[in-house]
């Protein structure tokens, strides 16, 4: 390894960063399945994709002349206590990595600080373009190359020493740095994460059907949701966690007690009447500068309406009030008006068959 590289990497490690390795800027083997994987129409309605798949399968598309990629990870796992199955009754679940800051921000910032020590160190000019999973680069086929785990079945950036539970960076740079070795796989025959997924989006190991993953199905999916699909969502009102939660190598996962990653307020296992009652402005106060801005209130709110649904009348019907409400705006969206419908019913037939067995013994009990 170089001195500068090495330097680097001890930097990035100072700044923040738990991960840091460099990645050949070519073009990998692992960049081609992402033409098969558009070929089967997986990526929904995410139509960004296949726009830029050319750049996505070109890395010197991004920097021409590019030579190393600086890949580095951040874990993001806070030491509360936090799983799909064991969320109380009547909170909505959240996936862990919105909890906290937008990680753009907060990742993106310790990359310009990166970047800006390259430049005082480096004997040579050089072009430098980062990322935080904000444009057209395949991270994690990057990450495994530059040695910082390797991409499980469940499609996520896996290290043997912390987990997954971590954000990815990239910096393209035409600067020629020590390459690392890339990393093995290790997931063996263990197939948790396809059994887990409620959805059977991970069609196959490593590869997922965006269209059936409920981060997807909540957070970029607009409108209306297939109904055979509710159910399923549970309590997640945005992204899902399931896949990772039941990963071995996330069993003794390493914690950040980083500010940025801890649960912002409003944020830690709220509760669904609570969200249900909030304003269309109160919720977007409560998702402003993190990463849940991605999905908009009126898909926020129709995922609400869905948990209602399924919490099994751990939440009153009655909440589910008919649009009209000058403060929350969404109820009045098509999405929210059918997730309420389909909700109110939901939990009605719910009540109706848990006073089914108590009429029946009154019945009994009065021909005695």
């Amino acid at each position: 390894m170089s001195a500068l590289t090495a330097a680097l990497k001890a930097y990035a490690l100072e700044i923040g960063f738990d991960l840091c390795g460099i990645a050949p800027a070519e073009r990998l083997p692992e960049l081609a399945f992402l033409q098969t994987w558009i070929a089967r129409r997986y990526y929904g309605t995410m139509t960004w994709i296949p726009r830029t798949a050319r750049v996505r399968g070109n890395v010197q598309e991004i920097v021409p002349g590019a030579r190393s990629v600086v890949m580095t990870a951040t874990v993001y796992n806070t030491d509360r206590p936090y799983a799909a199955g064991a969320a109380p009754p009547g909170h909505a679940i959240v996936s862990r990595y919105a909890w906290g800051e937008d990680y753009h921000r907060v990742i993106g910032e310790r990359q310009d600080r990166l970047i800006a020590w390259m430049r005082e160190n480096a004997r040579e000019p050089f072009e430098a373009r980062p990322y935080v999973d904000t444009g057209p680069i395949q991270e994690r086929a990057f990450a495994q190359r530059a040695g910082l785990g390797w991409i499980g079945k469940n499609t996520c950036l896996i290290n043997t020493r912390l987990g997954s539970w971590v954000f990815l960076g990239a910096i393209v740079t035409t600067l020629p740095l020590a390459l690392d070795a890339q990393e093995p796989d290790h997931c063996g025959s263990c197939q948790r994460c396809l059994q887990a997924c409620p959805t059977g989006a991970l069609v196959e190991p490593g590869v997922l059907d965006a269209r059936l993953c409920l981060s997807y199905l909540t957070i970029e999916k607009r409108g209306t949701l297939a109904p055979e699909l509710r159910e399923r969502l549970g309590a997640h009102v945005y992204g899902c966690d399931i896949c990772q939660e039941v990963c071995p190598w996330n069993h003794a996962p390493a914690v950040s007690h980083s500010p940025e990653w801890q649960p912002r307020p409003g944020l830690e296992q709220p509760s669904l009447l609570d969200l249900w009652r909030a304003s269309d402005a109160a919720l977007d106060a409560l998702t402003e500068g993190g990463p849940m801005t991605r999905a908009p209130v009126a898909s926020l709110r129709r995922n609400l309406a869905i948990a209602i649904g399924n919490s099994a009348a751990h939440v009153p019907c009655d909440v589910l009030e008919e649009p009209g409400d000058p403060d929350r705006p969404s109820l009045d969206t098509p999405g929210v008006r059918e997730a309420v419908a389909w909700a109110r019913e939901r939990l009605g037939r719910a009540a109706r068959d848990t006073a089914q067995p108590a009429r029946a013994t009154s019945g009994e009990g009065g021909g005695v």
